[in-house]
């Protein structure tokens, strides 16, 4: 398999230990900085959209298979499918956000708990209903 960036997320959220958990507990808009080689694929995405952004959360531990859903230590040990977590052997981070505006090469995304620096791999429109 082989994994391109394209682009990265450019964010206020410095520091993992800073970011929340979700988008809807606090997370700042962001950037989404597309790479110019793939300009041409943001062509049909608008203002007001609905996307999924999937990331490569590259400070991850890959090594992790259980965790404390959430690092809360009152929670069962469980196996890292059955969370969110961000540590896992392949960290495929799946973000759903409100594109605000586009600018060039830059898509502006409401409340995006990825931290500065985080490689996007794709995105993708929400469908809402499929019948």
């Amino acid at each position: 398999m082989n994994l391109t960036p394209i682009g990265y997320v450019r964010s206020s959220l410095q520091h993992r230990p800073n970011a929340p958990r979700q988008a809807e507990e606090g997370a700042p808009s962001a950037r989404i900085e597309i790479l110019p080689a793939f300009l041409d694929a943001i062509d049909g995405l608008e203002a007001g959209q609905s996307i999924w952004i999937l990331t490569w959360l590259h400070q991850a531990q890959r090594s992790l298979l259980k965790v404390h859903p959430r690092s809360d230590l009152s929670n069962p040990i469980t196996g890292v499918f059955a969370t969110r977590s961000p540590d896992r052997p392949n960290p495929i981070g799946l973000h759903r956000g409100r594109l605000l505006r586009i600018h060039g090469y830059l898509l502006e995304v409401a409340a995006l708990e990825a931290i500065d620096g985080t490689p996007v791999v794709d995105i993708k429109p929400v469908i809402e209903d499929l019948g």
